[in-house]
């Protein structure tokens, strides 16, 4: 593993830089080993930063932590980047294209001779086609957030106020009376009012 350390008014010691190969370690379980890393830690007064960039193959992985002591700022800086680890190896997984196996005709001439019948006199024919099995769909990127939901009850001018200051595409809220509804942004940039039952 490729670490890159740089200290700013902090000097690295072995027991930081074992505590950056264990969180790495856990990187190393979700992306592989191929990806560089440059830990900068900086003392600014009172204040410790963690900066960690990890350069997996497309776009790098930054995580950024500010905390009381160099050892929290670490493990936050970290926790941020396994979370983003964790999406780019989702976003991968579903936009990597598996081989299909390709159906010329083929699958038709091998074919399965059987009869069905109590006896051979009455016996009937039957022939089954081998054909290939139907492709299984991707699993949909589910991502779960909060941030789209709202805890209090709203009308539909504070909802819409709401959802453009969160800039989100879709909101979740619960008018007055308790009925839920969802806001959604179309591509023009237009908001529909969609009432749940």
């Amino acid at each position: 593993m490729n670490v890159e350390y740089t200290g700013r008014q902090f000097e690295i010691t072995p027991r930081i830089r074992q505590e950056v190969e264990t969180g790495l370690a856990k990187l190393v379980r979700i992306l592989g080993d191929n990806f560089k890393t440059k830990v900068i830690l900086t003392v600014e007064k009172h204040r410790h930063k963690a900066e960690i960039t990890i350069s997996p193959r497309n776009h790098p992985l930054v995580g950024l932590a500010e905390a009381a002591d160099m050892m929290a700022a670490i493990n936050a800086a970290m926790e941020r980047i396994e979370q983003q680890a964790v999406k780019y190896k989702a976003r991968w997984r579903t936009k990597k294209r598996q081989p299909k196996d390709k159906w010329n005709g083929q699958g038709a001439q091998e074919e399965l001779v059987a009869a069905v019948g109590a006896n051979a006199e009455t016996a009937v024919p039957l022939v089954a086609h081998n054909y290939p099995a139907v492709p299984r769909a991707p699993e949909p990127h589910i991502v779960r957030s909060r941030n789209g939901v709202a805890m209090r009850p709203l009308t539909l001018e504070e909802a819409v106020k709401e959802a453009q200051f969160r800039d989100h595409d879709v909101f979740v809220f619960r008018d007055p009376n308790g009925k839920v509804m969802v806001l959604h942004r179309t591509k023009d940039g237009k908001m529909e009012l969609i009432e749940a039952p």
